[in-house]
């Protein structure tokens, strides 16, 4: 199974995707560490993007032949990018979606606060935010708020349990 967590910086997705993984025994990665891995410093471009990408891409195939879970975080907001990842998966894995969303004004608090792997800061958000092609197939939307990671992970871990319990029968 291949859980992609997604949404704009500041939408608390890091936070609730790393601790999904350890919820549902998953590998986990996160696309600010592979940037800071990759780059010393960060530029947000498409070529950095096109890297990122393509190194989770390559983890991804790797849990799939190994038969891991994986919960991958990004911000995922093309949807070239995540068909790439479908396609990917096809016939090896199923591919769950959700979607981490915050309040503005949450965002903006958060962005102001150093983070250990993200230099995503507001005008970061306001870029990707811009270019941000909503997904319109049916996945999970989580409104992430200052204190409710309990809910949205039971809410996630249900709804993967529900998906995986019918995934022989559709």
């Amino acid at each position: 199974m291949i859980v992609i967590v997604f949404g704009l910086p500041g939408s608390g997705k890091s936070y609730f995707a790393s601790r999904l993984a350890d919820r549902i025994h998953a590998g986990y990665v996160n696309s600010d560490r592979v940037r800071k891995e990759l780059f010393e410093k960060s530029d947000y471009s498409k070529e950095e993007k096109k890297a990122v990408y393509e190194k989770m891409l390559k983890v991804m195939k790797g849990a799939m032949e190994q038969n891991n879970d994986l919960v991958l975080d990004a911000t995922f907001h093309e949807k070239e990018t995540r068909d790439l990842f479908i396609n990917e998966a096809k016939g090896t894995a199923t591919v769950f979606f959700i979607e981490v969303k915050a309040d503005e004004e949450i965002i903006k608090e958060r962005l102001k606060k150093e983070r250990p792997y993200s230099e995503a800061d507001y005008e970061v958000y306001r870029m990707i935010s811009q270019k941000n092609e909503p997904l319109s197939e049916p996945h999970l939307i989580l409104q992430s708020t200052n204190d409710n990671i309990d809910e949205m992970l039971e809410k996630a871990v249900t709804t993967l349990n529900l998906k995986n319990d019918t995934s022989g029968d559709q």
